[in-house]
């Protein structure tokens, strides 16, 4: 009896660890970072406003499709970052703003905070271009990495292959850099210059990463700005020509089109700078135009311009009542609406954008893939992605 039981263990020992010795095959990253904007933010602009105080997204019905309950994503679940993460069997990377001090420290770890700018404020002010959101950039973001990177690894050869073992999503940078920059009436010969500064710095943050020992950085473009429903309310116009054939606005899509433009260029530079470091470029526009192309082939049975959460208007978005404030509702089913809120997507669509990402054409060059791809099997048509 003894001797059976001890085989018994044995025989569980080695299928354990041959469990998990075929889990780690599969992935290609051991960790993974985020940096950016609302897009990527997991919490960390809670942990910014007075503990008296919170933003809308901390409220529902925000997280309702995935966490049941808000945790600071402007969605109605995960973002592209977390969907990231489980495609290659990690963890979702928490908001690094609930470990201060050093204390908690995960080995991964994201960013990103809502309305976060490449440039900082005073850069801004100088021009006369003024956003209360937050005063948080893309380098303050930087700064606080390599603030935490000694707590994350303990010493050089170890962290250089921590750091070679990672995967880093830089951004979506960009979006907030430009949106104010209309509404005090600026014209294009001051707008111009500013989409490339920011898209050189957003090179020059990508360099820094690389210096500092990263292999693996994913940089996305911008969205296709304007089909969101913020914007067709903003800047709606009574002149058809302002319109395509979707309903989008044009000259915000061809002013993101510049950008993407010009970030393309500052990132194929950057290849020829470090032919052995994986810099990708992340194509956000056309991984979610495919959604406002055909909604309904994807099984957005309500189309792509319409918000799931907002306080009415054409395009259910009213800059007065935003999802999570009063008297905001939410629709009853996210996975039949491409956008969420007005500015930001639904879960549904950011899984079709992760799974066009990382297994279709929108990253070039194509990021590594693992051995078996963690996304299940369809379960029905409006949900042909589910993670794992």
């Amino acid at each position: 009896m003894a001797s059976s039981s001890f085989q018994l263990i044995i025989i569980y020992f080695l299928a354990c660890n041959f469990f998990i010795m075929a889990r780690i095959s599969t992935s290609c990253y051991t960790s993974i970072f985020g940096f950016g904007d609302s897009l990527t933010d997991a919490g960390n602009l809670v942990h910014l406003y007075p503990p008296d105080r919170k933003p809308r997204m901390y409220f529902p019905p925000h997280g309702k499709t995935y966490f049941n309950r808000p945790t600071g994503r402007c969605s109605d679940g995960r973002l592209i970052i977390d969907l990231i993460a489980q495609y290659y069997g990690l963890p979702h990377p928490p908001p690094s703003l609930e470990s201060r001090d050093g204390r908690n420290i995960q080995a991964r770890m994201n960013f990103a905070v809502v309305g976060s700018r490449v440039m900082d404020a005073q850069f801004y002010e100088k021009r006369g271009i003024y956003d209360g959101a937050t005063n948080v950039s893309m380098w303050d973001q930087l700064d606080w990495f390599k603030q935490k990177l000694p707590y994350l690894c303990h010493n050089p050869s170890g962290c250089k292959k921590y750091l070679e073992s990672s995967v880093f999503l830089l951004g979506e940078f960009g979006g907030n850099d430009y949106k104010y920059t209309f509404l005090p009436g600026k014209n294009a010969s001051d707008i111009l210059p500013i989409i490339q500064l920011v898209t050189k710095s957003i090179a020059s943050a990508t360099h820094e990463l690389v210096e500092l020992g990263v292999k693996t950085i994913m940089v996305p473009n911008l969205l296709p700005v304007g089909c969101a429903s913020a914007q067709l309310t903003f800047y709606q116009s009574s002149n058809e020509e302002d319109y395509n054939e979707l309903g989008c606005l044009i000259w915000p899509n061809e002013f993101a089109s510049y950008h993407n433009e010009l970030l393309q260029k500052e990132l194929h530079r950057l290849r020829e700078l470090h032919p052995h470091v994986h810099i990708i470029y992340a194509d956000y526009y056309n991984a979610a135009m495919q959604l406002y192309r055909a909604p309904r082939k994807y099984g957005f049975s309500k189309g792509a311009l319409v918000t799931c959460c907002g306080g009415g208007g054409p395009c259910n978005f009213n800059v007065s009542a935003q999802c999570g404030n009063f008297p905001a509702t939410s629709c009853e089913d996210p996975n039949q609406y491409v956008n969420w809120d007005g500015f930001h997507l639904t879960e549904a669509a950011y899984r079709y954008m992760t799974k066009s990402l990382l297994e279709g054409p929108f990253t070039y060059p194509p990021i590594k893939r693992p051995k078996f791809s963690q996304f299940r099997k369809p379960k029905h048509r409006t949900l042909e992605l589910e993670f794992s």
